[in-house]
Order: C-alpha cells, then sequence, then structure tokens
C-alpha cells in the first residue's frame, strides 16, 4: 500500500492506552499502538500526535467532583503529560526518535511547544508527541489536536477510538445506529454527532481539514488509513 498523504495528526484518546483496564495505562497495549506507528513511520510519513488524558483523570468527569473547572483541566493536562511520556517510552523502545512537547513548561520530561521547532522536527523524521492539550483550561484535548494539526500544516488528522467509525447514536446503547461512511462536518455539528467537540470540528470546518474516525484496536486500522483506505472508518469533510 503506498501513503496518500506526508505529514499527519494522529489524535489518540487516553482511553486508547487503557486498553481492558477501568483506569490507568496498559503497557502492553501502549506497545501495541508504538508498533503500528511505528509501521506508518516507517513509510516515510511524518507524524505529529495528540494524546488525551481520560484514562487518568478528566476535567468535567464524576471524579472531578466539586473542583474548580479550572483546576480540573490543569490536572487534566499532567495526565496528558504522562501519557505522552509512556507512549514516546514505548515508540524509543522501537528506536523511532521521539519529541514530547508540551504546553506547559516541564523542562525535565518535556520540550516546550514551538510551532518552527515541532515542524523541524517533524521534518528530521520524528515523531512528535503534543502534551498538556493546548495548555488552557476549558479547551480539549480535541481542540488541541485541531489547532496543532493546522499549525503544524498536517494534511488530515486521524482519530483512533473504540468505534470503528461515526454513527447516528450511540452503537453500544441503540443496534439500529447507522454507520457513516462519509459526512460533512456540517452535518455533524447539526446532528450533534459526538466526534468531537463543537470547538474543534468548527475548526476544522473552517480550515478544510478533514478528519478521519477508524477503530484504533483494529492491527493495521493506521496504515489502513493513511493508505487511503475508506472502509476502515468514517471521513469528514467539507463536501
Amino acid at each position: 500500500m503506498k501513503p496518500v498523504f506526508k505529514r499527519i495528526l494522529l489524535k489518540l484518546s487516553g482511553e486508547a492506552l487503557m486498553g481492558s483496564q477501568n483506569y490507568g495505562i496498559d503497557t502492553l497495549v501502549a506497545e501495541n499502538v508504538a508498533r503500528e506507528i511505528k509501521i506508518v513511520h516507517d513509510l516515510g510519513i511524518e507524524i505529529a500526535i495528540v494524546v488525551g488524558g481520560g484514562n487518568i483523570f478528566r476535567g468535567v468527569s464524576k471524579s472531578a467532583g466539586n473542583m474548580d473547572r479550572a483546576a480540573a483541566d490543569y490536572i487534566g493536562m499532567l495526565a496528558t503529560v504522562m501519557n505522552a511520556v509512556v507512549l514516546q517510552d514505548a515508540l524509543e523502545q522501537l528506536s523511532v526518535y521521539t519529541r514530547v512537547m508540551s504546553a506547559i513548561d516541564i523542562p525535565q520530561l518535556a520540550e516546550p511547544f514551538i510551532r518552527r521547532r515541532a515542524v523541524r522536527h517533524l521534518e528530521k523524521q520524528r515523531v512528535v508527541i503534543f502534551a498538556a492539550g493546548t495548555g488552557n483550561p476549558y479547551f480539549t484535548t480535541d481542540s488541541a489536536a485541531a489547532l496543532r494539526a493546522l499549525e503544524i500544516k498536517a494534511e488530515a488528522i486521524f482519530k483512533g477510538t473504540k468505534v470503528d467509525g461515526i454513527y447516528s447514536a450511540d452503537p453500544m446503547l441503540d443496534p439500529t445506529a447507522k454507520k457513516y461512511d462519509r459526512i460533512t462536518f456540517r452535518e455533524v455539528l447539526e446532528q450533534q454527532l459526538k466526534v468531537m467537540d463543537a470547538s474543534a470540528i468548527s475548526l476544522c470546518m473552517d480550515n478544510n481539514l478533514p478528519i478521519m474516525v477508524f477503530d484504533m484496536r483494529q492491527s493495521e486500522n493506521i496504515v489502513k488509513a493513511v493508505c487511503g483506505d475508506l472502509s476502515i472508518g468514517t471521513l469528514v469533510t467539507n463536501e
């Protein structure tokens, strides 16, 4: 298979690193994800990754309780840093050079996010992992993925989830839910489909940045996605 993209941004939910556990990081899952990323990297594709933190802490979750939303969101950002370092280690165990870039200044663990430096890392065939979201509370890692993808001029966002695409309803709760092969950003917003949050969808729509949603748990799905196989998920575009 031949890749159809040169530079992509992969959005990984924190839950993707959780595996079958109820909480935390399954290192075996992280290793499997790293192997999938390495296959794509070996095709010569420049890869940036935004990783969530929902497997450890989510600012709007029940675990946040009555905490101030800003404080809870900052804790969530720290959770993404933890996931990013785990993923970095898993990739470097496979001899894939990586850089973690954080929107919060943590020099012992990560470089600060500087757009030109991030692009330079990608040009040198390093996998860049963006941590700590946007560095601002009230913004999700979905928004961070859209923002970072545009800043580095990625050609598409690939969102790895636990389902094989976008459905008209939650397929786990509604067996009659219809799967979409393609859908427009406007339809996603109008139907309030839970693909990414509305601000991220609007940002991608305004800048004509396509999103591919697919099941991260299926082997070689990332490779198939970057090679243009639309059968494995749902493509979101303006048309």
